[in-house]
């Protein structure tokens, strides 16, 4: 396992739709590997979910992991799942949305209010090629939703609310100033 470098906002690998990967490669070294790597260098960075291509592999695979993470001390947990030619589809109406505050390795620093479904229906793959098919609510339909953006070449800056961009440490200080005042 190797922590591998984070392709960063303006590198092309961001804006490339994904390919898929062929079910036979799925348990090849060179995929479980990658998804290893994608474990280690997510982990590393105290992410909630990281997708191949922000680890500069532009194919479908998207791991995500909610522990108990200082960049989201609000989150509830959401155990290891390694979603690999994932397909997301919104159940939820349209006004049925969540609004988060969110964060992206691939955008160090900065902070995005996005408003999206709040239900979604996952289909995909594990790690070992076996199905998956689940419904998730709420916060986790969200990072699901970040990650499989990633997959299509979609940053979260792309949907964020105008005006709502503001980088982490001038939203940490306000909080801060705001706490003093009450």
């Amino acid at each position: 396992m190797a922590i591998r470098k984070i392709a960063q906002m303006g590198h092309p690998v961001l804006r490339r739709r994904a390919e898929e990967v062929p079910p036979v490669e799925i348990p090849s070294p060179r995929v479980q590997a990658l998804i290893d790597d994608m474990i280690e260098t997510m982990r590393d960075a105290d992410g909630a979910g990281i997708a191949a291509p922000q680890v500069h592999e532009s194919v479908r695979i998207c791991v995500i992991e909610v522990g108990d993470n200082p960049r989201y001390p609000d989150f509830p947990e959401v155990p290891l799942l390694i979603l690999v030619n994932p397909v997301i589809r919104a159940l939820s109406a349209p006004e049925e949305t969540i609004t988060l505050m969110e964060g992206c390795l691939s955008v160090a620093g900065i902070r995005g209010r996005v408003t999206r479904p709040r239900k979604v229906h996952v289909t995909a793959l594990d790690r070992n090629g076996s199905p998956l098919d689940f419904i998730w609510e709420g916060v986790p339909a969200a990072v699901v939703q970040h990650e499989t953006d990633h997959l299509d070449g979609i940053l979260y800056v792309d949907r964020a609310e105008p005006g709502t961009l503001a980088f982490l440490t001038e939203l940490q200080r306000a909080a801060r100033a705001a706490e003093k005042d009450d």
